[in-house]
């Protein structure tokens, strides 16, 4: 028997990667606060996203998920928000102008804050302090009293994740996706990316096609397809003191939401059994994301399945694999087997980022865009022998002008990381890498289709 789930029931279980609160009436007190404030989505959003990936699961819609490795209370600032949006809006504008298939938008964005750490202290010379959790849980900067794991800086996260909510909810609905301004979305130092062209030979397609619709009487400003876009938002449910609290009830269906994202992950290092992440994310209604490692065992797999989808509903599970470019196409295939095997309508989704990370002769942290972009061809190889469909990508990326990815066709190298390294966590795509990467996809998800087409026949 499944025992009954309470929004605090994963307190019962193994919690890793939580970080230890000194003061538990600090602790009470910051839950209780946000107790009392609104719910960050709506249940019916979460639903409809849900609806959206179900789409994605049938072969008919692309996932797009990306944003930043950790956001930042010090990075947190209206044009860098604006940016990634515009640079995940011009991804899709290129996935669905080569796929013809609609394109699911998720942002890494208003929340992705808590990191899992490989030790929970870190040592600089002689101290040692707490390994830094990201900004909702403690200071980057190392010092005694920035490293403190601090309650109400849960608070401050609430605070900033409804600001960059309010802001993207303006630009999807207000006015800035409508396709009209879609040469307007290219940043200014895009332009000494051999792939702005390329964006620019599409948008310039688009207002051509805008422009015979309106000549044959179709007015593109009635056509709410065009004045605006969805867009959702995830990231990791890691802090689960936090989550809990952000647990509503549905006062229409009476299930429980997590309501500070539409959709949430549980990590590769969370998801074990017995894991407290997966007993919180069992009860909610969003649509879960579950990070596919090297390590997991598709009978592991299968059981979490059972437990997070036991009605196998379309669009609940989004299965990220994370293997590396070495390993991919090795470990993938069996997961895909069994999954299938067992009837679970699951998305399957490339994260070609956590799993390539290479330490640079610098010194800096890195993911080589080669190794990235042969994980996303081994992805999508895995797939094609399969009968599968490649349903989505997973990536950490900035609209900024950042130097922490090498390669690429803007072609970043070792010695010119140190340029503009600015991510508090893992390496970032820059928007010049991005949009290539986007352009590469949409080469991929056109010979899938033709291959599919030529079976079919």
């Amino acid at each position: 028997m499944t025992k009954a789930w309470t929004p605090d029931s994963w307190t019962q279980f193994e919690a890793r990667h939580l970080p230890h609160y000194e003061d538990a009436a600090a602790l009470a007190a910051a839950q209780e606060t946000l107790t009392s404030h609104p719910p960050l989505v709506f249940a019916g959003e979460a639903r409809a996203l849900k609806a959206d990936l179900a789409q994605v699961a049938a072969g008919e819609s692309f996932l797009l998920q990306g944003g930043d490795c950790a956001e930042s209370f010090a990075e947190f600032h209206p044009d860098n928000i604006r940016d990634t949006f515009r640079v995940i809006l011009q991804m899709a504008v290129v996935l669905t102008f080569a796929s013809k298939h609609p394109v699911v938008k998720v942002g890494r964005m208003a929340g992705q804050f808590a990191k899992p750490r490989s030790s929970p202290t870190e040592t600089q010379g002689d101290t040692t302090l707490p390994s830094y959790l990201g900004d909702n849980i403690n200071g980057i900067e190392f010092d005694p009293e920035t490293r403190r794991n601090d309650p109400q800086r849960m608070v401050r996260a609430y605070s900033q994740a409804a600001a960059t909510l309010n802001l993207l909810r303006a630009f999807a609905g207000g006015g800035y996706a409508n396709l009209r301004q879609v040469h307007q979305w290219t940043l200014d130092f895009m332009g000494r990316s051999p792939w702005a062209d390329k964006f620019a030979d599409i948008a310039d397609r688009i207002g051509e096609s805008l422009d015979f619709m309106e000549a044959c009487g179709i007015d593109p400003h009635t056509m709410p397809q065009l004045q605006r876009t969805t867009f959702y938002t995830s990231h990791e449910a890691l802090l689960l003191p936090y989550e809990q609290v952000m647990t509503r009830r549905d006062s229409l269906t009476g299930e429980w939401y997590d309501t500070s994202a539409h959709m949430v992950w549980i990590g590769d290092r969370t998801r074990f059994e017995g894991s407290a992440h997966v007993e919180f994310a069992r009860g909610i209604g969003n649509p879960l994301g579950l990070k596919c490692g090297p390590n997991l065992e598709p009978d592991a797999l299968l059981r979490l399945l059972d437990t997070l989808n036991p009605a196998r509903e379309p669009g609940r599970i989004t299965l990220i694999s994370r293997f590396g470019h070495d390993k991919v196409e090795k470990g993938l295939p069996p997961l895909v087997r069994a999954a299938t095997r067992e009837g679970h309508p699951v998305v399957w989704s490339c994260d070609p980022m956590h799993g390539n990370v290479v330490k640079a002769e610098s010194g800096f942290k890195t993911r080589p865009f080669d190794r990235i972009l042969s994980e996303v061809k081994g992805f999508f190889a895995v797939h094609r022998a399969e009968g599968t469909h490649p349903g989505g990508i997973h990536v950490e990326m900035t609209g900024q002008d950042v130097t922490e990815c090498v390669g690429g066709a803007v072609a970043i190298t070792d010695e010119a990381l140190g340029d503009r390294y600015h991510t508090h966590c893992d390496p970032r795509l820059n928007a010049a890498q991005s949009l290539e990467l986007a352009f590469l996809l949409a080469e991929m998800l056109n010979a899938e289709a033709q291959v599919r087409r030529a079976d079919a026949a």
